[in-house]
């Protein structure tokens, strides 16, 4: 009853975050400029996410958002420097915008909101949200899921400014990212992809969860096709923006391939595991005699040392001790291993474990990265549309339907490239055009919209533009067919004007209005008349 209470109370009694985060950065060595930018980030936040919310539907709650950023403020920043382009304190970035060093607890970025906030959603991101043993694409779904969470983090500041929602491609770090990432919470919602990124336990495998959540939703055949391209394209997406990427997957890439090939004759393999056992054992010891001797800790201390680069030293021989503690336990992970695998089940479970990871370390040799990236990306977008479908054939409510409008005209309205949004793409026109019409039909069945007309294409021409504007409110939306006399005689032009809520219409030519049947409309020629019930 208390817990009750205190919610209530919590609604009520509405929260000054603005006094909040002042008090958090009293406690800071940040500079003026530094505290003027985040309470401005606070602000502008609070005024955007009404209508962020309104446009999205299915956001993380305004008190998470902001509460989230004032303790990643005060609990895993304890330095943040704002540099300007080209200046003697910006070379430490180099040709880049920003720098998050999550070890020193320090950003270092350009004098731009959305790129402090970029930095601070960054920082607070665990670098692997994927478990090990899914071997090669743990490192790159962890770092596409993780860098497309960051971009939607930035969203309501970015996009949304309390008037109006604009997207503009070049302010978003990355396109495909950000599509992946919105496509994934449009598919398994918000809630689920926010505990994902935010776990810090590897108690529970998400991505086993996050299989199960698609193949009940989508089933199985959609969910594994969804997963196999996300691994793909998280593996270009590595390349193309890390650039020592690549040459460590073509390490581990030869490793993997000289290991296969050595497993194809048993005698051979059952040598070489006889053998870096007796080396791991010799290792072992060597570590054993030195943590116990402290002239030998000594020597290896003055060793290790005289090799290190400055910022990686080691502080004292107690440090060492606990390194070559960890250093140990390694060693008696891979002896076990090694152990196992003179087991014939574990000896083919390892050779398909090899097989898995050659296979995407394999794309490491494409010569067109971005032609694959471009072709997987329009994959992904033509098994999202199939998934959203389900979404709608599903749907039995008009409050549900209402909700799922919104959603679609959110992704038609994603930029799918730099000069496109998804609606414009013409690789997509087809897919596009056909799940409109599923979606008009249905909201006609659930008095959502207003049939215009008997005639499917009719319809579709009228009201297809609900889902091609960014008015914050998809309800008032008016619609309005212009009927004006032609230079032929007898013959008319006709005209669809779509208005915002302000009463703002762009009018454009109807398409085949040769094949209209006037008595099939139930509209009024040259009358505004709202979309929605």
């Amino acid at each position: 009853m208390q817990k009750k209470n205190e919610k209530l109370l919590d609604k009520i009694v509405k929260k000054d975050y603005n006094n909040e985060l002042e008090r958090v950065l009293e406690k800071k060595p940040f500079a003026e400029n530094v505290k003027s930018i985040l309470l401005s980030i606070l602000y502008k936040l609070e005024t955007s996410y009404k209508d962020y919310k309104q446009v999205k539907q299915d956001v993380v709650s305004k008190e998470e958002l902001i509460e989230n950023i004032i303790y990643v403020i005060e609990n895993e920043c304890d330095e943040i420097k704002l540099v300007k382009p080209h200046s003697k304190e910006s070379e430490i970035i180099g040709d880049r915008t920003f720098l998050v060093e999550k070890r020193k607890k320090r950003i270092i970025c350009y004098n731009i909101e959305r790129k402090v906030l970029y930095c601070l959603a960054k920082i607070s991101k665990r670098n692997k949200i994927i478990k090990d043993n899914y071997f090669v694409v743990s490192k790159t779904l962890s770092d596409l899921i993780n860098v497309g969470a960051c971009i939607n983090q930035v969203e309501p500041l970015r996009d949304f400014n309390g008037y109006s929602w604009t997207t503009i491609p070049k302010e978003i770090e990355s396109i495909t990212h950000n599509l992946i990432y919105q496509n994934l919470l449009l598919l398994v919602e918000n809630t689920f992809m926010n505990k994902w990124i935010n776990n810090k336990e590897f108690v529970m495998d998400y991505m086993e969860l996050f299989q199960n959540r698609l193949e009940k939703l989508y089933g199985k055949k959609d969910a594994e096709d969804l997963i196999e391209l996300l691994k793909e394209i998280s593996v270009y997406l590595e390349i193309k923006f890390d650039k020592r990427a690549k040459g460590k997957m073509l390490k581990q890439k030869e490793v993997v391939k000289k290991e296969l090939e050595q497993m194809q004759d048993n005698v051979a393999f059952v040598e070489k595991i006889t053998e870096e056992k007796r080396k791991l054992t010799s290792e072992i010891k060597t570590i054993d005699e030195t943590i116990n001797n402290k002239h030998l800790l000594e020597e290896e201390y003055k060793r290790r040392n005289e090799i290190l680069p400055l910022e990686e030293k080691i502080f004292s021989m107690r440090v060492l001790a606990k390194m070559m503690v960890n250093e140990r336990e390694e060693k008696l992970e891979r002896m076990e291993k090694l152990n196992k695998l003179l087991n014939p089940q574990k000896y083919v479970a390892y050779k398909k474990e090899l097989e898995e990871k050659n296979k995407y370390l394999s794309l490491v040799d494409t010569e067109d990265l971005d032609g694959e990236i471009n072709k997987l990306k329009l994959k992904i977008q033509k098994l999202f549309i199939k998934c959203f479908d389900k979404k709608i054939q599903k749907c039995d409510s008009k409050q549900d339907m209402l909700k799922l409008i919104y959603e679609f005209r959110y992704y038609m309205m994603l930029p799918y490239d730099y000069k496109h949004d998804i609606y414009e793409t013409k690789d997509l026109q087809k897919e596009v055009e056909a799940e409109t019409k599923k979606i008009l039909e249905k909201a006609y069945e659930l008095k959502v919209i207003e049939r215009f007309s008997k005639q499917e294409d009719v319809n579709y021409e009228l009201l297809k533009y609900i889902f091609q504007n960014r008015n914050i409110n998809i309800e008032d939306i008016e619609v309005k067919l212009i009927r004006e006399k032609g230079k032929e005689k007898g013959k008319d032009n006709y005209f669809i004007q779509v208005f915002d809520g302000n009463g703002v219409g762009e009018k454009r030519e109807m398409p085949n209005s040769e094949n209209m049947d006037k008595k099939d409309l139930a509209i009024r020629f040259n009358k505004k008349v709202k979309a929605f019930y």
